[in-house]
């Protein structure tokens, strides 16, 4: 049949007949022989696997991209910031030793005093990294910027707060070495409960994140 084989032979010809009907059914086996591929196809977050598995993957999966930057730097910072908040929970603590130190305890005075510049001093030093990586977060890596996250404003507020009392510790201790102390240690051990407040709403900031919308 020269005119069956001509027609076959036809690239853009519609097939007619029982070779019409044949090719149809091919191509309906070919449809859903693979339902597992064609449901792996319409999801459009899924990652390839095979040679196109590099091509599928998201920034965010690679290893040694900004993302995984961005969580060490993460880390530091509420490493350094935890250290932090350790130096000022002790350092009023010293200051209720230094109240309740009778006058005639010259060496027990200069003992604590020792002990507080020490402690402030290194205090300091940690309030420096975990202020400026929470900056870096916060400016290079856009964390609470924007529209709707008042609860980062809320946050650097907090974070203002804790080193206003960090600065008042030290007028604190320069008041103890002038022999100019006001306070009793009753109120300092109120005012030792300060920075427990402030961490407790920093945490709850971050992790709540209350106000966001």
């Amino acid at each position: 049949s020269q005119a069956g084989a001509a027609e076959l032979a036809l690239p853009g010809r519609r097939r007619s007949g029982p070779f019409r009907r044949q090719a149809a059914g091919m191509d309906a086996g070919r449809v859903v022989s693979n339902p597992a591929g064609a449901a792996e196809l319409a999801l459009p977050g899924r990652r390839r696997s095979g040679p196109l598995g590099g091509q599928g993957a998201t920034r965010s999966e690679q290893p040694w991209g900004l993302h995984f930057v961005m969580l060490w730097i993460k880390s530091f910072h509420i490493v350094f910031v935890a250290s932090w908040f350790a130096g000022l929970f002790y350092l009023p603590r010293i200051f209720v030793n230094l109240a309740m130190v009778p006058p005639q305890s010259v060496a027990e005075r200069d003992r604590l005093l020792l002990m507080a510049h020490k402690l402030l001093r290194f205090t300091t030093v940690l309030a420096v990294p975990a202020v400026g990586l929470g900056l870096w977060l916060y400016l290079g890596y856009g964390i609470g910027l924007g529209s709707g996250n008042n609860w980062m404003h809320a946050k650097l507020f907090v974070v203002l707060l804790a080193l206003a009392y960090h600065y008042s510790c030290g007028r604190m201790l320069k008041k103890f070495v002038a022999g100019q102390n006001a306070y009793s240690h009753v109120w300092f051990r109120w005012f030792n409960e300060a920075p427990v407040l402030l961490l407790v709403a920093a945490v709850v900031l971050v992790v709540v994140k209350p106000w966001q919308g």
